[in-house]
């Protein structure tokens, strides 16, 4: 499907037009007897000694190693001292729910692409559960080989298995195969299953093109859609944006100004707007700064999911989307523990407040009022001002510079190779000289442009 543009740029971006579409510390404890899993993701720190029948909980802080002992019995055994814990599993008991990967590995051509990953959830399933999954760079990195995945599987009454993508990336090196692992945790409802670990081989293309695959217009576009949409592209919506480039044929310099607007449109789309905007702006307003890239890319894959506007029924997966995101947030315990001793009014007060916007009085009275009567939620509070039109507008300056920190070069803006803000300051400076106008401010010309980005992907 072509992507949907919100026409709320400046008027003077012409060119634009004929684009726009509508810790787990070891304890120092014994253990004896019963039935306990192995957290085989994480490595255990602490005494304690631990004796009897039974399978034993080991758990830790990841990437510590482990202290104490002795542990015997059961289905491992650890004398004091520190060793790595690079244990098997012990079987999971029968009768408990538990999830896990369908597969002990995967395998994907490096190719732009995607892998179906299904997590299963065994045993009893008439209750509602949920896990968490994350990627974890290995000899693969998330900057360039796959793009970082991140979320929650929620799994309602008779669900027994969920799949997500893992979006791959190309490139031109010649690096063997590559690896990178999957990880589940924090479950809800279940245990984690043996396979709460999986790998993810990358096999390299046996012959390695000798152009950067950013300049062909088709793969172009198509890294677009995995970068800013967290998605693989629908088939229409890839031929639309590809054709804005070829139609210029040999013409360098109109070939240069279409790759220039196709960027912006992802950016401007309603598709983006309407989750990793509404991602920026309720992070804004809920504790007045901006966010981080890792978390940002998780939420990000929570309220997109499912999402391609312009597809049957993409407003009621948005709506629903957006109001679940909303629910969760504010389900959170930084979010509760920043307002849950605020009553309605001053709650109200404190989000204009981090938002940098004044309401009227009509339209905080009518928001207070709301709260007050149960007609809306804490979680639809935050939608309603993340949607006014001052405040979107007020932010989407600094929202457009960090999503291109975040896009293209897939880190925070003083991330390595830059130590402090001083670049996010510099291209939100000229972004504001220029009233917004990112063309005359040539903002994304530098960035498709810079080594860093097309280093991603070759030279």
């Amino acid at each position: 499907m072509r992507i949907s543009i919100r026409r709320q740029i400046p008027t003077t971006l012409v060119l634009l037009a004929a684009l726009w579409l509508t810790p787990f510390k070891g304890r120092g404890q014994s253990m004896s007897g019963g039935n306990y899993k192995i957290t085989s993701s994480v490595q255990a720190s602490g005494g304690g000694a631990g004796t009897g029948g039974g399978n034993k909980v080991i758990e830790g802080t990841a990437g510590q190693s482990a202290a104490g002992g002795p542990l015997t019995g059961g289905a491992v055994s650890h004398t004091s001292g520190f060793w790595p814990t690079t244990l098997g599993q012990s079987p999971q008991p029968s009768g408990q729910t538990a999830f896990q990967f369908s597969a002990t590995n995967y395998s994907v051509q490096e190719d732009l692409g995607a892998v179906a990953i299904t997590v299963v959830r065994t045993g009893d399933s008439s209750s509602a559960a949920a896990v968490d999954y994350w990627t974890n760079d290995n000899v693969a990195k998330q900057k360039a080989d796959f793009e970082f995945a991140a979320g929650t599987l929620r799994f309602a009454p008779g669900e027994t298995a969920k799949v997500f993508q893992l979006l791959i990336n190309e490139d031109i090196f010649s690096e063997g195969n590559e690896t990178l692992t999957l990880s589940l945790g924090n479950p809800s409802g279940a245990l984690l299953g043996q396979l709460s670990t999986t790998t993810v081989t990358i096999n390299d293309d046996s012959q390695e093109s000798p152009v950067n695959p950013l300049d062909d217009a088709g793969a172009f576009v198509y890294t677009h859609y995995h970068d800013f949409l967290n998605r693989e592209p629908d088939p229409a919506g890839l031929a639309f944006w590809t054709e804005q480039i070829t139609s210029c044929g040999n013409d360098s310099q109109c070939i240069a100004i279409k790759r220039v607007n196709v960027s912006a449109s992802f950016f401007l789309s309603i598709e983006f707007q309407e989750t990793a905007y509404l991602l920026y702006l309720m992070h804004k307003e809920s504790y007045a700064t901006t966010p981080k890239y890792t978390p940002f890319m998780r939420d990000l894959q929570e309220v997109s999911r499912g999402l391609i506007v312009n597809s049957p029924g993409w407003q009621q997966t948005l709506t629903k989307n957006q109001q679940e995101f909303a629910t969760q947030w504010a389900s959170r315990p930084q979010f509760k523990a920043a307002y849950d001793g605020l009553g309605n009014d001053a709650f109200v007060s404190a989000l204009y407040q981090n938002a940098g916007i004044v309401p009227t009085q009509a339209q905080k009275d009518q928001l207070v009022a709301a709260l007050n009567s149960g007609s809306m939620s804490r979680a639809s509070a935050l939608l309603e001002i993340a949607a006014n039109p001052a405040f979107r507008q007020q932010e989407q300056s600094a929202a457009f510079v960090l999503i291109e920190y975040f896009g293209y070069l897939r880190r925070d803006p003083n991330a390595f190779p830059d130590s402090d803000l001083s670049g996010y300051n510099f291209w939100l400076t000229k972004l504001n000289q220029f009233g917004g106008n990112y063309i005359d401010a040539e903002m994304i010309k530098a960035f498709i442009t810079s080594f860093e980005y097309r280093g991603r992907f070759g030279q």
